[in-house]
């Protein structure tokens, strides 16, 4: 673990000191299929069924440090998968884990939720993350302005407005937008009068967003 935390430092992928430590604190290998545990450690997506995959390290460290959520503050994030990312924000929002930040997942495919909640129980996060089965593009329903960062990992066609809906005002959301084959990792500042401030930040890819507002027409292979 300390080999890759200190290659992504070296790289420039991770900035923060804060970032560090929850890299430190999570360990990677209870997130990964038991016959990958051994490329755990390796920086580079792996599968993890249903189609779907866990981010390589270095852009799990890009997107967190992009979003940069504040101790204390209430994140929603969009694409659960393994439980990963989930973990290393809740260790960014609630380090102590004293019930003052919280991470709120959702993920579309049940398998997916219940592996995920198994690893976040195993690595002692679940009582910092709550995973939805649901439609992420949709966010988690009616509220409204309710998060202070929203991070999405999975490609959107656009962004959707029902996340920007429930951003609050100061809040950012972190997205990955463009086709399914390529995307561009755009970053969203919700000004504190409501205004959108839209950065285009570095190409990457990601397996594409289902749901109203996302990719229809790609479907979980088994």
């Amino acid at each position: 673990m300390r080999e890759l935390i200190e290659s992504l430092i070296a790289s420039g992928y991770i900035r923060s000191e804060r970032v560090a430590r929850a890299f430190e604190k999570v360990p990677r290998e209870l997130f990964v299929p038991r016959d990958l545990v051994k490329y755990a450690y390796i920086d580079r997506p792996l599968p993890i069924g249903y189609g779907q995959t866990i981010s390589a390290p270095h852009m799990v460290a890009i997107m967190t440090e992009a979003l940069d959520p504040p101790e204390c503050s209430l994140v929603l994030e969009i694409g659960t998968g393994s439980g990963y990312q989930a973990a290393i924000l809740a260790e960014l929002v609630d380090p102590q884990s004293k019930g003052c930040g919280h991470v709120v997942s959702v993920e579309l495919i049940p398998g997916l939720a219940m592996f995920a909640r198994e690893n976040l129980r195993r690595s002692g996060h679940i009582d910092r993350v709550s995973v939805i089965v649901g439609d992420g593009s949709l966010g988690t329903g009616i509220e409204r302005e309710a998060y202070e960062r929203i991070i999405v990992t999975a490609a959107s066609p656009k962004i959707p407005e029902p996340l920007i809906l429930q951003l609050k005002k100061g809040g950012r959301l972190v997205i990955p937008v463009g086709s399914p084959e390529l995307q561009i990792l755009t970053i969203v500042d919700k000004k504190k009068d409501g205004r959108l401030e839209i950065t285009r930040d570095i190409p990457c890819v990601f397996v594409p967003l289902r749901g109203i507002h996302g990719y229809r027409d790609y479907y979980i292979n088994s």
